[in-house]
């Protein structure tokens, strides 16, 4: 297998991340759901269905804001590694020679 860009490691990393954070958020809604439907009274149920809608939300844009930041950081390294390519090489300090004495 050819080395991955690090760039791609960075964008393929994110999307797990940002699948994890979604299915960690999907269990939480469900346990609030679960809850509004054992609430006995009204307000109790509407309490948890905000909680539960509330957590999609914020996930969602936490997720979202994650995915972001790995675009930036993956495109900033392959903007700086593409850079580095197209700069010559650092020349060559010539050797001292030493002084016999």
């Amino acid at each position: 297998m050819a080395e991955a860009d690090l760039d791609a490691v960075i964008r393929q990393t994110a999307r797990a991340q940002t699948k994890a954070v979604m299915a960690a958020a999907k269990k939480r809604q469900a346990v609030w759901v679960a809850r509004a439907a054992k609430a006995k009274d009204k307000e109790a149920k509407a309490r948890f269905h905000f909680l539960a809608k509330s957590t999609m939300l914020n996930a969602t844009a936490t997720a979202k804001r994650l995915q972001n930041s790995a675009e930036n950081a993956a495109d900033a390294y392959a903007r700086a590694m593409k850079k580095a390519m197209e700069e010559p090489p650092p020349a060559k300090k010539p050797a001292k020679k030493k002084a016999d004495g």
